[in-house]
């Protein structure tokens, strides 16, 4: 026996260095980075230390005036000051530029440093300033989750809202979870006939019709979204079928509207619903709607009161992979979407590419793997209910 589960654990253990490796690492590293709060400590370790016994009243000692001017300009004499300057200019716009210019004219300081500091810039005569450092001395740090849900830390340590035109991520949000429950009602409707389709066909023409369901696959999804992009285009042959058919009078524009998002999406996604429906339908037992029949019931009574319920498994199942699928889908939205249009996984691209924020991005990824976390706990009991209801019918 002993023998037998060690081969069994030499069998199972490259599927979990697999998944510790390209699952549960990377997740925890994304979760710590949302939190991690290193920079300051990093390049000001002095003045951190400073202001560590700073009761907050006041100005601080001479000591952290000393150790922030000298710091400043060993740290962009050495090139390692933008970090720093990011990070907490993200909490306080404006904090990069005095920071450089504090860093530049480090060289003419001279002490006292509290006088000479704030003759170079006033904001450093300003408690809030130095509590702002302060806070961000690590080793973790709130702001990225506050700031993902449209929160911010008050001056007196509390939570409160952002400015309303700064406010963005909790409609953000809303908008991909909209558009996800949008996209998955529609592949769920377009799916089922489809999917109840193939699984009555009698073979070879269920292995045809499979095949034809397959076929999108063998296609990127950003070849599928540019297709998109070429049909819906104000020339494009969509515009020109709704001219013929009299349905509009000049061309209108679909690119760059909720519309051509939702319609590339659920081209993209309606596989993943149908091939979770066509297998579960696949094995329902053809006795029941026998049985049904002999008892007198109609099509419709078939379909509705025995056919449907011991199918919803599937229906679940194929719900949960699009909305998975659609919560996380960056290319269609950022080819066919315009700017109201774009959802978290744009943000989460354009934090880690263009603002090089890895914590602003580490923070949504977060949110975002709750999201769908909290959609597979729902399809599990809701699974479990139907499975528990159709064992007691």
């Amino acid at each position: 026996m002993r023998r037998t589960n060690w081969l069994a654990a030499l069998l199972i253990a490259p599927l979990m260095l697999l998944i510790l490796g390209s699952f549960l690492l990377p997740v925890g590293f994304a979760l710590f980075t949302a939190v991690a709060d290193r920079e300051v400590a990093e390049t000001l370790p002095r003045t951190r230390a400073a202001l560590s016994a700073w009761d907050g009243q006041g100005l601080p000692p001479e000591a952290a005036f000393a150790a922030m001017a000298q710091e400043l300009g060993q740290a962009l004499e050495e090139r390692r000051i933008g970090d720093m300057a990011q990070r907490l200019n993200f909490e306080r716009t404006g904090m990069r530029g005095l920071l450089l210019r504090t860093a530049r004219a480090s060289n003419r300081l001279a002490a006292p440093y509290a006088t000479s500091m704030v003759t170079l810039d006033a904001r450093w005569g300003v408690p809030e300033t130095w509590l702002l450092v302060q806070r961000a001395g690590g080793p973790v740090t709130p702001l990225y989750l506050l700031r993902a849900m449209d929160l911010q830390r008050a001056a007196g340590g509390g939570i409160e809202n952002v400015a309303a035109d700064e406010a963005l991520y909790r409609m953000l949000f809303w908008r991909t979870l909209g558009i996800s429950l949008v996209v998955t009602a529609l592949c769920v409707i377009l799916a089922y006939p489809v999917a109840y389709t193939i699984a009555r066909l009698r073979a070879p023409w269920s292995s045809i019709a499979l095949t034809l369901v397959l076929i999108p696959f063998w296609s990127s999804v950003l070849v599928r979204s540019t297709a998109w992009f070429v049909l819906l285009q104000r020339e494009g042959p969509v515009n020109d079928a709704m001219m013929a058919l009299g349905m509009v009078e000049a061309p209108v524009q679909i690119v760059g509207t909720r519309i051509a998002v939702v319609v590339a999406l659920v081209h993209v996604l309606l596989p993943f619903a149908v091939l979770p429906m066509h297998s579960v339908m696949k094995r329902l037992d053809q006795t029941y709607l026998r049985a049904a029949a002999s008892l007198g019931a109609n099509g419709f009574q078939r379909f509705f009161r025995v056919w449907l319920p011991m199918s919803l498994p599937g229906v679940l199942a194929g719900a949960a992979m699009v909305f998975l699928l659609a919560v996380g889908m960056y290319t269609a939205p950022a080819l066919v979407g315009g700017d109201r249009d774009q959802m978290v996984a744009w943000f989460i691209a354009y934090f880690m590419n263009r603002e090089v924020n890895w914590g602003m991005a580490a923070a949504l990824s977060a949110y975002l793997l709750a999201m769908t976390g909290a959609a597979i706990g729902l399809a599990r009991v809701l699974t479990s209910g139907i499975a528990t209801s159709g064992g007691r019918a």
